[in-house]
């Protein structure tokens, strides 16, 4: 059975930056896409970006573009997402996840077609 451990989330201020981190256990995933993806109070738990299973395509939501770099180490089972520039609305718990039973395309990742989750890691941005 798959383990995804996010880490790396903490309290910053607003133009700061976060590097999240996600280490997959049980199974070898650099076949497989993977992705980030963020729940703030009171919302929907949302796409933010995502990776396919060779590195080489990414894929984020408008309001992170130019800001969050999402990359893969598949040689230490990683998945990272560096974020600059944070702001107050990037305040919320961010997962780790992807579907690791059957080839999903990363560009086709969304929060219904994800089978492996994290814990969650906050991530705080004061104004």
């Amino acid at each position: 059975q798959v383990q995804l451990v996010e880490s790396g989330g903490g309290l910053v201020q607003a133009g700061g930056s976060l590097r999240l981190s996600c280490a997959a256990s049980g199974r070898t995933f650099s076949s497989y896409a993977m992705g980030w993806f963020r729940q703030a109070p009171g919302k929907e738990r949302e796409f933010v970006a995502a990776i396919s299973g060779s590195g080489n395509s990414t894929y984020y939501v408008d309001s992170v573009k130019g800001r969050f770099t999402i990359s893969r180490e598949n040689a230490k089972n990683t998945v990272n997402l560096q974020m600059n520039s944070l702001k107050a609305e990037d305040t919320a718990v961010y997962y780790c996840a992807g579907e690791l039973s059957r080839p999903i395309r990363a560009g086709q990742l969304r929060v219904d077609n994800c089978g492996s989750w994290g814990q969650g890691t906050q991530v705080t941005v004061s104004s």
